[in-house]
């Protein structure tokens, strides 16, 4: 997941502050940059000829609580609405995925998470493994009801509601081999 959380007040940071702040951060790794690239040209291809718009990295996100956050793929379906005519952060996100490591802080997912799902235009939210095949999905039915899925096996499709679109976990972790867990055994006396 990516761990730039911003508030307002980071607006008075100058630019060269800001950038020193943003390599402080640590980098995605090959999987998460994969399991991105995945997600993107899986629904990519199925929404050619549909309204969307889907962003990859950096295309920052005003929460409802006036935060910036950064997450991995953005899916906007119609007409993206932006903060300003620097058209370079999003108020209408419809679907949002997150990449997640074990190494992710639990509670920056969890306040993530949270303030994606107070989000009026967010329908969907993907929190997607990157070192294990599982894929978390929260599908809105209202303001206070959301439907828990979790997907676990390469043969697994998600369906995104909003944008009437289905894509398998084989298609998501496609090129991705996760490590055996090592086996141990130990006598017991």
């Amino acid at each position: 997941m990516n761990e730039k959380l911003s508030s307002q007040s980071d607006k008075n940071l100058s630019n060269e502050e800001y950038a020193r702040a943003e390599r402080g951060m640590p980098p995605a790794n090959r999987w998460h940059n994969l399991v991105a690239t995945n997600i993107t040209i899986a629904v990519g291809s199925r929404l050619q000829g549909h309204k969307c718009d889907i962003y990859v990295n950096d295309m920052r996100v005003q929460l409802k609580n006036k935060r910036i956050c950064y997450p991995d793929v953005v899916i906007v379906s119609g007409e993206p609405v932006f903060a300003d005519q620097n058209f370079d952060v999003l108020q209408n996100p419809t679907v949002v995925v997150e990449i997640v490591s074990t190494a992710t802080n639990a509670s920056n997912k969890t306040t993530k998470l949270e303030n994606y799902l107070a989000m009026d235009s967010i329908k969907e939210c993907l929190l997607v493994k990157e070192d294990e095949m599982r894929v978390e999905h929260y599908a809105k039915q209202n303001m206070k009801q959301w439907i828990y899925r979790i997907y676990n096996e390469k043969d697994d499709v998600i369906s995104l509601e909003s944008l009437n679109c289905k894509i398998s976990l084989s298609e998501i972790y496609a090129q991705i081999k996760f490590r055996q867990a090592e086996i141990s055994s130990k006598a017991v006396n």
